[in-house]
């Protein structure tokens, strides 16, 4: 051992026992030399030590370093090694590290016992990234066989561990694959393996639509969600940033430096708001070379990427190709089992995979579907006199003319040959414009049609079947719609009738039922629960609707929809409206009288009672009667609320107004009068029809509606509540929106009033 070096010791540590130690190294050292040859002993075994790759170091019974090799201090960032004599891990590690480490060492010198081969995650002196060492500690012994120290070996197992992380994680993404996990799941898990094996790296998935002209997102678990929005469905081209450029040219684009790049000239202000300054973007091919999307790095430094940089990426487009194809081929397989070949519709096997879901959503939240038997009349006149070229052109246009005639939440099925199916979906309870719209629908069927070189009309037979007074299954509703279409066929054709011979007319219920109903609104069997409507940012309870039941002696709870048509055809709907309002005031008196906080109160009125000339009259005392400021009173209004008489409605709200009574349309988007009546009428608050949320986030037909409802309710000062808000995602396209309230099954389904205190507390 060097004089500088054993100068050191005995200066900074000084002590009889260190210097045997030194002693005790050398003599080692010395012993190692005598038994090599002379050519490898003239190289000093000192300096072949201090060449080796591996950690070599000696420590005294203190654990103080008394010697080590050159790759021991450059470990801990050293110029010399010398440099270390005298210094403990605790000068350099954490002290939890250092004192496992001393720990451990203390334990080998008191029971002499070598530790061989432990594997350790070493985090860096300096900072950064953990090491993984391969070490060995080995008890140093003296002359008389006394324990002196300890001899510390280690290799670095960094690399080792990191590709088997990586081929561990390769098998992963591929194990998802297999298992046919949701492809935006493998992607994400791809990036984040990527990512893993890179510093100051955030990775995106970009996917090309099938018309290959835009990008839509796939995966950036770690790039900012604000700037994911900002280039999801960027149309690709020559000069489109990196992405989109790779995407064109079907070749790497790597980008240096964003802020001087041409290729990103029209997207600078966006990226520079996020501090990227790179990004090296990868085409992700099929093996035809067709392009399927394209893999990116970011950086927030100008640079260009490294070896294994580039070829991690040749990794990752890879795999993301073969998840990508797998899952279109799975799409087309489940796309061709559920739809017919030559129209393109959901065939029978959709339908009864979908019913299946639309009537348990409907018993869930009493809603109504309509099921619409369609067959074409006379088309086997088609088939013959113009063969089945015409008639499979009839066909397409008869399909395409039903799809776009319907809303996003209803159906059009083909069931086979010329019959098909329409399914009404999530109706509102007093929804009286079904058989509006499939007389519509048959309007729409009896424009001529070209096909080849001449135009032919067709007509339409219709049955009708509704859930759930005309069955409780979708092949109960099928079954009862098919006999309907056939009693219309049998009327003459071009006719519509429903399941129980009744045609476009109200359907009126038996009059000892409406005798039942007028009993029930005056001896209590009616009785009121409550939804709540909250603050979609915190959720917090704003408010709640009043929805009511009759609490039927016999049949037990009825739902609204089985008894409101009748009260309407009735008459009865003013004196039940009538009963609705007075007890919503009164419940709201009784909860603040608990000690609850003010809630306001949602009452659903009719057009019937909305136009009664008592009707501001009622309100004014329901309120008075019960000392309830009125502001804490809502009235949801329809458009067909509105429609019967503008004039009159008008009036009644500008009386009511004053009193501070608060008023929302109910439904928007469902009919067609919207945006004439927020010009109109002086609403508060704006509700946006369930038809429209249950197709968020997914329909981007819808969710282009929901932001334009939302901004333009939002421009007329109109509070935004969203209706029937069942699953996260459609929350938080609401949060993302800034709509301010929702209600509907995701927070609460309708509550008896002595629920309410228990769910505010909650």
């Amino acid at each position: 051992m060097n004089e500088a070096f054993a100068s050191r010791r005995d200066t900074e540590v000084g002590g009889a026992e260190t210097r045997r130690i030194v002693a005790a190294t050398e003599a080692l050292l010395a012993a190692s030399a005598r038994n090599m040859p002379d050519s490898i002993e003239s190289l000093q075994l000192k300096a072949i030590i201090h060449e080796l790759p591996d950690y070599f170091y000696v420590k005294d019974r203190d654990s103080r370093f008394v010697f080590a090799n050159a790759t021991v201090a450059r470990s801990f960032g050293l110029e010399e090694s010398v440099d270390l004599a005298g210094r403990r891990d605790f000068d350099f590690f954490d002290f939890e590290t250092a004192r496992s480490y001393f720990e451990v060492e203390q334990e080998i010198m008191a029971s002499g016992e070598a530790r061989l081969d432990i594997e350790e995650n070493v985090p860096s002196p300096a900072g950064g990234r953990a090491i993984w060492r391969l070490t060995s500690k080995l008890p140093l012994r003296n002359e008389r066989g006394a324990v002196v120290g300890l001899i510390g070996i280690s290799r670095d197992l960094t690399e080792r561990k990191r590709q088997e992380d990586l081929r561990r994680g390769q098998a992963h993404v591929l194990e998802m694959i297999a298992r046919n996990e949701p492809l935006e799941t493998v992607l994400e898990a791809l990036v984040l393996l990527i990512e893993a094996e890179l510093d100051g790296i955030s990775g995106s998935i970009l996917m090309l639509d099938r018309e290959g002209r835009r990008l839509y997102h796939g995966a950036a678990p770690n790039l900012p969600g604000a700037y994911s929005r900002m280039i999801d469905g960027v149309i690709i081209g020559p000069s489109v940033g990196s992405c989109g450029t790779a995407a064109w040219t079907s070749e790497p684009v790597i980008v240096e430096d964003v802020t001087v790049d041409p290729l990103w000239a029209d997207f600078r202000g966006v990226v520079e708001q996020f501090g990227f300054r790179s990004c090296w973007s990868t085409p992700i091919l099929t093996a035809q070379n067709n392009v399927l999307g394209t893999f990116a790095l970011y950086s927030n430094q100008v640079r260009r990427p490294t070896a294994r940089e580039i070829e991690l990426v040749a990794l990752a487009t890879h795999i993301a190709g073969i998840a990508i194809e797998r899952k279109r081929g799975d799409e087309r397989i489940h796309f061709m089992a559920h739809h017919d070949d030559l129209t393109g519709l959901p065939n029978r096997a959709f339908f009864k995979e979908r019913m299946a879901k639309t009537l348990y959503h409907a018993r869930s939240s009493g809603r109504k579907v309509t099921v619409a038997y369609l067959d074409l009349d006379n088309f086997k006149e088609i088939n013959d006199g113009l063969g089945h070229a015409a008639g499979d052109d009839v066909l397409k246009e008869v399909a395409s003319r039903m799809a776009n005639g319907v809303r996003a939440s209803d159906m059009v099925v083909r069931l086979g040959g010329d019959e098909f199916l329409v399914v009404l979906v999530h109706q509102s309870s007093h929804d009286a414009g079904i058989m509006r719209r499939l007389r519509d629908l048959q309007k729409v069927l009896l424009k001529p049609i070209q096909t080849q070189n001449q135009q032919v009309s067709v007509t339409c037979s219709i049955g009708v079947a509704s859930f759930p007074s005309d069955g409780a299954t979708a092949e109960e509703l099928l079954a009862n719609a098919d006999r309907a279409m056939y009693r219309a066929k049998q009327l003459g054709r071009n006719t519509l009738q429903h399941h129980h011979g009744v045609t476009d007319a109200e359907i009126k219920l038996p009059v000892s039922e409406q005798e039942e109903l007028r009993q029930a609104i005056v001896t209590d069997q009616l009785v009121l629960h409550y939804q709540p409507q909250v603050d979609v940012m915190t959720q917090q309870v704003t408010g709640v609707e009043a929805l009511v039941r009759w609490n039927h002696p016999s049949r037990g709870l009825v739902p609204p929809n089985e008894f409101i048509p009748m009260a309407e055809d009735s008459g009865l709907i003013i004196p039940l409206g009538l009963w609705v309002l007075n007890e919503a005031c009164r419940q709201a008196r009784k909860w603040l009288d608990m000690g609850l906080p003010p809630l306001r109160v949602a009452v659903n009125v009719s057009a019937k009672q909305f136009t009664d000339p008592d009707f501001a009259r009622h309100v004014a005392e329901a309120t008075e009667r019960y000392d309830l400021a009125p502001r804490w009173i809502e009235l949801e209004l329809t458009e067909s609320v509105l429609m019967q008489d503008a004039e009159r409605a008008l009036e009644t709200m500008n009386a009511l107004r004053p009193l501070g009574i608060r008023f929302s349309i109910d439904d928007f988007g469902s009919g067609y009068s919207s945006l004439a009546s927020l010009k109109t009428f002086p609403f508060d608050r704006l509700k946006m029809d369930r038809s429209l949320i249950e197709a968020l986030p997914g329909d981007k037909t819808a969710v282009a509606i929901g932001l334009a409802v939302i901004s333009l309710a939002q421009t007329l000062k109109l509070t935004v509540v969203a209706e029937g808000v069942e699953t996260d995602a459609q929350r938080d396209f609401l949060r993302f929106a800034k709509c301010e309230e929702a209600q509907g099954y995701r927070f609460s389904k309708p509550l008896t009033a002595e629920q309410i205190p228990a769910f505010l507390q909650k």
